[in-house]
């Protein structure tokens, strides 16, 4: 057991070093979690298609180049994930809607899925979403609930849910999510994983998100390290996406253990508008209190910005509009009646009232911005609460009348284009995640790694109770 663990919860970079020792090899790994994936699945349900042919072929074309000594690429034999709403070559993808035709053209990889071939990574398969990503939950009417593996009775948070949840499962180092309005570091904060939500466009991406500008792709993992390694691969150019922004020259693994020393790092509870669950609150505070004893200099805050909440929804709505305007109204019968709910209230509105909207996101970069110039990073709780019990889309319904309620840290910095990672920073009394929210000036995505992995540095691994 102690063997299957080691190899479960291996680190793509130790991973790596293993192979060149030859001391285990892709085959022998890939076999491993493709086995842990079928006994997993039942209980968690973090796949929509799993691989196996292709992640075998793959894994035995890497074992040989590492036999002869010509690795490629840096991820040659690691195992990867790819979330349903991305491209995978050969197979569907669905999106996690039963209105998706599973018999269409598979022909393309998205930009991410590309480059991590072209790194010689092992793709085990691709993971849950609820349905076309709209909502922060695990749950789908194409593949049901997936489970948060610290607790089968808790969703894994969406909307890169299956992602989440085989992280914290072991079953595979490296995950690729997508972020509309904290759909990476919400199911990262309630699985106990860290997940990086890039400066937008630093992953390249195709087709285009319906939310527009607010969609960014990028990397979950359980260490910084690896995520820094893989968004070194997922930020290659790809001319798909005419917002991509220029690929940098150095790897995101450099400097990343310089730590915080002289940094000045603002910490806000709540940011001005937010209900905190008290176990939560002190967790974060104590959180940023370590980025004392790092040597940052940390000044709390308040209000820095007024809540975002009714920009957030139109746009969003608007968004779900243009997605469902696609299918015919006969078959509205079969998709989430939130998502159904939700494009009927963006179908009410005005190009006005977008634009409007639009011009809100737009000030609240310009607010950010400005509030950069003084401070070198932005530290938020990530959730409010912990891991919601499956079925439920609120937490408090006499409070609540939308997932982002529950959620009011996340989607600011969505429409901020910032890089905003989730990295764990404790558990509560009844053994679930809580995370603290790294938040980061415009295309300084290297700070708020570096940063991250200082703090990593203060943690104790974590390791959910599953098998």
């Amino acid at each position: 057991m102690a063997r299957e663990n080691e190899v479960a919860y291996a680190s793509a970079i130790s991973l790596l070093d293993l192979y060149g020792k030859r001391a285990l090899s892709p085959v022998e790994v890939t076999r491993f979690l493709l086995d842990r994936l079928d006994t997993l699945q039942p209980r968690i349900n973090a796949f929509c298609i799993v691989d196996r042919e292709g992640a075998l072929a793959a894994a035995r074309e890497s074992e040989g180049r590492w036999q002869r000594g010509e690795p490629f690429g840096r991820l040659d034999g690691v195992p990867v994930t790819i979330k349903d709403l991305l491209l995978m070559r050969g197979f569907p993808t669905l999106r996690g809607s039963c209105l998706v035709d599973p018999d269409q053209d598979s022909s393309e990889d998205a930009p991410a899925t590309a480059r991590l071939r072209e790194a010689g990574a092992v793709i085990l398969g691709k993971t849950t979403t609820p349905e076309f990503g709209w909502k922060a939950l695990g749950d789908s009417p194409l593949t049901g609930i997936t489970r948060n593996p610290w607790d089968l009775s808790r969703t894994p948070g969406g909307s890169s849910a299956g992602a989440a949840a085989a992280c914290a499962a072991g079953i595979g180092p490296l995950h690729i999510g997508s972020d509309g309005a904290g759909s990476i570091r919400i199911p990262s904060a309630f699985s106990g994983v860290f997940g990086l939500k890039p400066t937008f466009g630093r992953v390249p991406a195709y087709p285009p998100s319906p939310m527009g500008l607010l969609s960014h792709v990028g990397p979950i993992a359980r260490t910084v390290a690896d995520a820094a390694l893989m968004l070194t691969v997922l930020s290659g150019p790809d001319d798909r996406d005419p917002y991509a922004l220029p690929p940098v020259d150095s790897e995101y693994l450099d400097g990343l253990e310089g730590g915080v020393r002289g940094w000045r790092i603002a910490y806000s509870p709540t940011l001005g508008y937010a209900k905190v669950d008290p176990e939560i609150a002190a967790s974060a505070a104590d959180a940023a209190r370590r980025f004392e004893a790092l040597g940052a200099v940390v000044e709390e805050v308040e209000a820095i910005f007024a809540s975002p909440r009714e920009a957030l929804l139109t746009l969003w709505a608007a968004g779900a509009a243009k997605l469902l305007a696609a299918f015919p109204a006969d078959r509205k019968l079969l998709i989430d009646p939130g998502l159904v709910a939700t494009a009927a209230e963006g179908e009410r509105i005005s190009a006005v009232d977008y634009l409007g909207a639009d011009l809100v996101r737009t000030s609240l970069g310009e607010q950010m911005a400005a509030f950069h110039r003084k401070y070198d990073l932005l530290l938020t709780p990530m959730m409010p609460v912990a891991a919601l019990p499956v079925g439920q889309d609120l937490n408090d319904p006499t409070t609540e009348r939308r997932w982002i309620d529950w959620s009011p840290f996340s989607y600011p910095f969505n429409m901020t284009r910032q890089p905003a990672a989730s990295i764990p920073c404790g558990l509560t009394r009844t053994g679930l995640p809580i995370g603290l929210q790294i938040v980061g000036p415009l295309y300084a995505d290297d700070r708020v790694l570096r940063a991250a992995r200082a703090f990593e540095t203060t943690q104790p691994e974590m390791r959910p109770p599953l098998g």
